[in-house]
Protein backbone atom coordinates (compact mmCIF):
# COMPACT_ATOMS: atom_id res chain seq x y z
CA UNK A 1 0.00 0.00 0.00
CA UNK A 2 1.57 3.51 -1.11
CA UNK A 3 2.50 5.63 2.14
CA UNK A 4 0.19 8.37 1.04
CA UNK A 5 -2.57 6.25 1.25
CA UNK A 6 -1.49 4.94 4.27
CA UNK A 7 -1.12 8.26 6.13
CA UNK A 8 -4.68 9.52 4.79
CA UNK A 9 -6.35 6.52 6.86
CA UNK A 10 -4.85 7.46 9.70
CA UNK A 11 -5.27 10.79 9.73
CA UNK A 12 -8.62 9.88 9.27
CA UNK A 13 -8.74 7.50 12.17
CA UNK A 14 -7.72 10.21 14.15
CA UNK A 15 -10.44 12.37 13.19
CA UNK A 16 -12.64 9.86 13.60
CA UNK A 17 -11.52 9.33 17.56
CA UNK A 18 -10.72 12.59 18.39
CA UNK A 19 -6.73 12.27 19.48
CA UNK A 20 -3.41 12.11 18.09
CA UNK A 21 -2.98 8.35 17.66
CA UNK A 22 1.40 8.58 16.07
CA UNK A 23 3.84 11.47 16.57
CA UNK A 24 5.70 11.62 13.22
CA UNK A 25 9.27 12.93 12.74
CA UNK A 26 11.75 12.70 10.13
CA UNK A 27 13.16 9.75 10.79
CA UNK A 28 10.12 7.47 12.70
CA UNK A 29 6.64 7.32 13.91
CA UNK A 30 6.04 6.67 17.44
CA UNK A 31 2.84 5.83 19.72
CA UNK A 32 1.63 8.68 21.67
CA UNK A 33 -0.10 7.52 24.75
CA UNK A 34 -3.58 7.17 23.53
CA UNK A 35 -2.05 5.33 20.49
CA UNK A 36 -0.44 2.83 23.10
CA UNK A 37 -4.01 2.29 24.58
CA UNK A 38 -6.27 2.12 21.56
CA UNK A 39 -3.44 -0.54 19.92
CA UNK A 40 -4.08 -2.75 22.61
CA UNK A 41 -7.81 -2.24 22.85
CA UNK A 42 -8.34 -3.55 19.02
CA UNK A 43 -5.36 -6.21 19.43
CA UNK A 44 -7.57 -7.55 22.28
CA UNK A 45 -10.91 -7.49 20.75
CA UNK A 46 -9.27 -9.10 17.63
CA UNK A 47 -8.10 -11.66 19.64
CA UNK A 48 -11.84 -12.30 21.36
CA UNK A 49 -13.62 -12.37 18.31
CA UNK A 50 -10.55 -14.86 16.57
CA UNK A 51 -11.53 -17.15 19.75
CA UNK A 52 -14.84 -16.76 19.72
CA UNK A 53 -14.43 -18.03 15.96
CA UNK A 54 -12.71 -20.98 16.92
CA UNK A 55 -15.30 -21.62 19.46
CA UNK A 56 -18.20 -21.68 17.18
CA UNK A 57 -16.31 -23.87 14.74
CA UNK A 58 -15.07 -26.71 17.41
CA UNK A 59 -11.24 -25.38 17.29
CA UNK A 60 -11.17 -25.23 21.06
CA UNK A 61 -9.55 -28.74 22.01
CA UNK A 62 -5.91 -27.90 21.11
CA UNK A 63 -3.42 -24.43 21.60
CA UNK A 64 -2.96 -23.41 18.09
CA UNK A 65 -1.03 -20.07 16.49
CA UNK A 66 1.97 -18.36 17.17
CA UNK A 67 3.67 -17.22 20.16
CA UNK A 68 6.16 -14.65 20.31
CA UNK A 69 8.36 -15.18 22.99
CA UNK A 70 11.89 -12.71 24.39
CA UNK A 71 14.11 -13.61 26.46
CA UNK A 72 17.91 -12.18 27.45
CA UNK A 73 20.67 -14.15 25.66
CA UNK A 74 22.41 -16.36 27.85
CA UNK A 75 19.41 -16.93 29.89
CA UNK A 76 17.02 -17.84 26.98
CA UNK A 77 19.97 -20.65 25.26
CA UNK A 78 19.73 -22.18 28.85
CA UNK A 79 16.37 -21.92 30.22
CA UNK A 80 13.73 -20.55 27.80
CA UNK A 81 14.98 -22.37 24.68
CA UNK A 82 14.60 -26.21 26.03
CA UNK A 83 11.24 -25.77 27.27
CA UNK A 84 10.42 -24.05 23.73
CA UNK A 85 11.53 -27.60 22.57
CA UNK A 86 9.20 -29.51 24.71
CA UNK A 87 6.63 -27.25 24.28
CA UNK A 88 6.53 -27.35 20.51
CA UNK A 89 6.81 -30.90 20.91
CA UNK A 90 4.03 -31.25 22.93
CA UNK A 91 1.56 -28.74 20.99
CA UNK A 92 1.84 -29.37 17.10
CA UNK A 93 -0.60 -26.61 15.59
CA UNK A 94 1.33 -23.86 17.73
CA UNK A 95 4.41 -22.22 15.92
CA UNK A 96 6.92 -19.99 18.21
CA UNK A 97 9.21 -17.41 17.17
CA UNK A 98 11.83 -16.27 19.87
CA UNK A 99 14.00 -13.65 19.87
CA UNK A 100 17.03 -14.23 22.66
CA UNK A 101 18.69 -10.16 23.51
CA UNK A 102 20.03 -8.33 26.21
CA UNK A 103 17.88 -4.76 25.85
CA UNK A 104 14.35 -4.39 27.45
CA UNK A 105 12.00 -5.23 24.36
CA UNK A 106 8.70 -3.55 24.09
CA UNK A 107 6.12 -6.50 24.06
CA UNK A 108 3.78 -4.28 21.89
CA UNK A 109 5.55 -2.00 19.63
CA UNK A 110 7.73 -5.30 18.58
CA UNK A 111 4.44 -7.70 18.49
CA UNK A 112 5.43 -10.00 20.90
CA UNK A 113 3.45 -11.95 23.41
CA UNK A 114 6.05 -13.00 26.33
CA UNK A 115 9.25 -11.72 28.20
CA UNK A 116 11.24 -13.27 29.84
CA UNK A 117 12.22 -10.25 32.69
CA UNK A 118 15.04 -9.83 34.81
CA UNK A 119 15.40 -7.23 37.35
CA UNK A 120 13.01 -4.70 38.85
CA UNK A 121 9.59 -3.92 36.72
CA UNK A 122 8.23 -0.99 35.62
CA UNK A 123 4.64 -0.05 35.81
CA UNK A 124 2.46 -1.13 32.78
CA UNK A 125 -0.57 -2.47 31.73
CA UNK A 126 1.25 -6.16 31.10
CA UNK A 127 0.00 -8.52 33.05
CA UNK A 128 3.71 -10.00 35.57
CA UNK A 129 4.23 -13.08 37.16
CA UNK A 130 7.56 -13.84 39.67
CA UNK A 131 8.89 -16.89 38.66
CA UNK A 132 12.24 -17.11 40.50
CA UNK A 133 14.90 -14.91 41.62
CA UNK A 134 18.81 -13.97 40.78
CA UNK A 135 22.15 -13.27 42.12
CA UNK A 136 24.94 -11.45 41.14
CA UNK A 137 28.66 -13.01 40.94
CA UNK A 138 32.11 -11.92 40.71
CA UNK A 139 34.58 -14.28 39.60
CA UNK A 140 37.84 -14.85 38.06
CA UNK A 141 39.75 -17.93 36.96
CA UNK A 142 41.51 -19.81 39.43
CA UNK A 143 45.10 -19.16 37.49
CA UNK A 144 44.47 -15.57 37.55
CA UNK A 145 43.65 -15.61 41.54
CA UNK A 146 46.70 -17.58 42.29
CA UNK A 147 49.41 -15.44 40.52
CA UNK A 148 47.09 -11.75 41.51
CA UNK A 149 45.93 -12.90 45.12
CA UNK A 150 42.04 -13.23 45.96
CA UNK A 151 40.58 -9.49 47.20
CA UNK A 152 39.19 -9.96 50.71
CA UNK A 153 36.59 -7.05 49.86
CA UNK A 154 35.13 -5.40 47.11
CA UNK A 155 37.25 -2.01 47.50
CA UNK A 156 40.62 -4.24 47.07
CA UNK A 157 39.28 -4.64 43.28
CA UNK A 158 41.20 -1.26 42.45
CA UNK A 159 44.46 -3.51 42.77
CA UNK A 160 43.40 -6.14 39.94
CA UNK A 161 42.46 -5.81 36.27
CA UNK A 162 38.37 -5.69 35.61
CA UNK A 163 36.49 -7.31 32.63
CA UNK A 164 33.19 -5.00 32.48
CA UNK A 165 29.65 -6.51 31.11
CA UNK A 166 27.81 -3.29 30.28
CA UNK A 167 24.39 -4.75 30.36
CA UNK A 168 24.71 -5.07 34.06
CA UNK A 169 26.41 -2.30 35.45
CA UNK A 170 28.49 0.98 34.67
CA UNK A 171 32.22 0.11 33.45
CA UNK A 172 33.78 1.31 35.71
CA UNK A 173 31.82 1.12 39.09
CA UNK A 174 30.54 -1.88 40.38
CA UNK A 175 27.38 -2.12 42.98
CA UNK A 176 28.34 -3.83 46.25
CA UNK A 177 26.06 -4.71 49.64
CA UNK A 178 27.25 -2.07 52.07
CA UNK A 179 24.78 -1.82 54.96
CA UNK A 180 21.78 0.33 54.38
CA UNK A 181 24.04 2.44 51.83
CA UNK A 182 25.30 0.18 48.86
CA UNK A 183 29.26 0.41 47.65
CA UNK A 184 29.96 1.80 44.59
CA UNK A 185 33.27 1.13 44.18
CA UNK A 186 35.44 2.09 41.36
CA UNK A 187 37.21 -0.33 39.51
CA UNK A 188 40.14 -0.68 36.38
CA UNK A 189 38.86 -2.10 33.68
CA UNK A 190 40.62 -3.47 30.91
CA UNK A 191 38.30 -5.00 28.95
CA UNK A 192 34.63 -3.49 28.72
CA UNK A 193 31.98 -5.88 26.83
CA UNK A 194 29.08 -6.28 26.17
CA UNK A 195 27.63 -9.78 26.13
CA UNK A 196 28.28 -12.02 29.02
CA UNK A 197 29.80 -14.58 26.98
CA UNK A 198 32.50 -11.83 26.42
CA UNK A 199 32.91 -11.47 29.78
CA UNK A 200 32.98 -15.01 30.77
CA UNK A 201 35.48 -16.37 28.27
CA UNK A 202 37.97 -13.24 29.13
CA UNK A 203 37.87 -14.63 32.32
CA UNK A 204 38.23 -17.85 31.90
CA UNK A 205 41.54 -17.20 29.53
CA UNK A 206 42.99 -15.24 32.83
CA UNK A 207 42.60 -11.54 31.92
CA UNK A 208 41.10 -10.36 34.73
CA UNK A 209 38.09 -10.60 37.75
CA UNK A 210 34.45 -10.21 36.00
CA UNK A 211 31.01 -9.96 37.29
CA UNK A 212 28.02 -11.39 35.54
CA UNK A 213 24.83 -13.19 36.71
CA UNK A 214 24.60 -16.28 38.75
CA UNK A 215 23.03 -18.37 35.60
CA UNK A 216 25.41 -16.93 33.36
CA UNK A 217 28.42 -18.46 34.76
CA UNK A 218 27.07 -21.32 36.30
CA UNK A 219 28.71 -23.68 33.75
CA UNK A 220 32.04 -22.41 34.08
CA UNK A 221 31.80 -22.48 38.02
CA UNK A 222 30.74 -26.09 38.08
CA UNK A 223 33.58 -27.47 35.45
CA UNK A 224 35.94 -24.95 37.64
CA UNK A 225 37.11 -23.26 34.99
CA UNK A 226 35.95 -19.88 37.04
CA UNK A 227 35.62 -19.49 40.92
CA UNK A 228 33.58 -17.32 42.96
CA UNK A 229 35.05 -14.76 44.93
CA UNK A 230 33.35 -11.92 47.26
CA UNK A 231 30.26 -14.09 47.72
CA UNK A 232 29.45 -12.02 50.81
CA UNK A 233 29.07 -8.84 49.91
CA UNK A 234 27.16 -9.48 46.78
CA UNK A 235 23.29 -7.29 47.15
CA UNK A 236 19.76 -9.30 47.19
CA UNK A 237 18.91 -11.20 44.48
CA UNK A 238 17.15 -9.67 41.65
CA UNK A 239 13.44 -11.40 40.73
CA UNK A 240 12.76 -13.34 37.17
CA UNK A 241 9.21 -12.61 36.16
CA UNK A 242 7.59 -13.33 32.80
CA UNK A 243 5.29 -10.20 31.36
CA UNK A 244 2.32 -11.44 28.70
CA UNK A 245 -0.10 -9.74 27.28
CA UNK A 246 -3.16 -11.80 28.21
CA UNK A 247 -4.84 -11.12 24.80
CA UNK A 248 -2.26 -13.01 22.31
CA UNK A 249 -1.67 -15.82 24.38
CA UNK A 250 -2.56 -19.05 21.95
CA UNK A 251 -5.84 -20.12 22.50
CA UNK A 252 -6.78 -23.50 24.31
Amino acid sequence: MPLTTVSRHLAALEDHVGARLITRTTRDLVLTEPGRHYLDSCRRILAELEAAERRVAGEQGEPQGELAVTAPVVFGRLHVLPITTEFLKAFPRVTMRLLLVDRVVELIEEGLDISVRIGALPDSSLIATRVGTIGHVTCASPVYLTERGVPSSPRELVDHDCISFTALSSADRWVYAGGKVPQRIVVRPRLIVNTAEAAIDAARAGLGITRVLSYQVAESVADRSLRLILEDFEPEEIPVSLLHREDRLPQA
